[in-house]
């Protein structure tokens, strides 16, 4: 009999997502958002008349798809990369899907998946499990130091316990803002040859969401490619290229490796609209990346007066950082500092290891409001 639509049904969810919650940062209508590491600053009139050109020229063809493989827009990629870091990539080592979460997830179905693991190093960034659950990819976190670096012995010793088929490095690492040394990389890369994954090398990826924001002198991961054929380098256009909203990542890595990936891609994955957006955003790449050197110059101001500020007779402090926000504490109880800086309009985030906060950096006016707060909700 079936059953009326009032009538309570339990539905065959999967057993391993029984009592599970999506993820989500809150979403709070205040004046100060500083709680996703966005670029406060929105494209400039001139980029945006050029995203409305390229997207009323795709508009033009909706009644047709897009074409799977965008060579249009890898080619721009690559362009940009070698513009951005240096290092020349053919297009055919470019691979992009919606946002720089599709991409990783693209990397979990092909080179993860049940009896394979995924390991990283805590804390990390939170959705890196959740892509290994959603494949039944084993995760498994290994841990950082004290100071959020990474101990090659310890690392190369976690890869050879697990035999991992995917390793991930973020650089810089979210929520913790810390780049992480060339050699500390490469020593990974190395250890990552030497396991036996069904006959192969573990996967490494290393995900440099905020590289742009990188200081002067720390290299990217892409120099790398030439020597490992199992590396992949991530990237995103949501934060330097101020493309949150756009939804487009993209990695670098060896041919085999982005064919890999197109096999486990939805047909038609990255709509025309899309590839629209993303070619006119490179097209104006100087102009969008220029408030970059602000926000550098911003978040490096920030980490000073945070470790200028004194809590119940301690410094504050301030983790190094390479990227677009900064991680501080620590707090005894840090969800009442979270809730007095959204009661005084200014929204960051609860997360990383206990005691600690984040905040991304904001326009001057936005960082000013975030100081005045957090004087007076932490009693500074």
């Amino acid at each position: 009999m079936t059953p009326r639509a009032d009538t309570p049904i339990t539905l065959p969810l999967r057993p391993d997502l029984a009592g599970e919650v999506p993820y989500g940062a809150p979403q709070i209508d205040v004046p100060h958002l500083l709680n996703v590491n966005e670029n406060p600053y929105p494209p400039g009139p001139q980029v945006v008349a050029t995203l409305a050109e390229y997207v009323s020229a795709a508009a033009s063809t909706l009644n047709r798809y897009p074409d799977r493989d965008f060579p249009a827009l890898r080619s721009d990629l690559a362009d940009y990369l070698a513009q951005e870091s240096g290092v020349r990539v053919a297009p055919e080592q470019v691979w992009a899907a919606n946002g720089s979460n599709e991409v990783m997830l693209h990397l979990m179905q092909a080179f993860g998946g049940p009896g394979r693991t995924a390991l990283s190093f805590a804390p990390t960034y939170s959705m890196y499990p959740e892509y290994a659950r959603d494949t039944h990819t084993r995760w498994v976190a290994g841990r950082r130091e004290e100071d959020f670096t990474l101990d090659v012995d310890v690392a190369v010793a976690t890869l050879r316990e697990h035999t991992p088929s995917i390793v991930i490095l973020t650089s810089p690492n979210n929520p913790t803002g810390t780049a992480m040394p060339f050699s500390t990389i490469e020593a990974v890369c190395e250890a990552a040859l030497e396991l036996d994954v069904d006959g192969s090398p573990a996967v490494v990826v290393v995900d440099e969401a905020y590289a742009e924001f990188r200081r002067a002198g720390v290299p990217s991961a892409l120099e790398l490619l030439e020597r490992y054929p199992n590396l992949a380098v991530s990237r995103t256009m949501s934060k330097a290229f101020a493309l949150a909203g756009a939804r487009v990542g993209y990695l670098a890595g060896s041919t085999d490796l982005v064919d890999a990936l197109r096999i486990v891609r939805l047909p038609y994955h990255l709509s025309a609209v899309t590839q629209a957006t993303a070619r006119a955003a490179l097209a104006h790449a100087p102009a969008l990346l220029a408030q970059v050197d602000s926000l550098r110059t911003e978040r490096d101001a920030t980490v000073a007066w945070l470790r200028a500020q004194t809590l119940d007779g301690r410094p504050l402090q301030a983790a190094e950082s390479d990227s677009n926000f900064v991680l501080f504490g620590t707090f005894d109880d840090r969800h009442a500092v979270w809730q007095g800086l959204l009661d005084r309009g200014v929204l960051i985030r609860e997360t990383g290891p206990e005691g600690w906060l984040r905040v991304s950096i904001g326009t001057p006016q936005d960082m000013i409001a975030f100081k005045d707060a957090l004087v007076e909700v932490a009693g500074l």
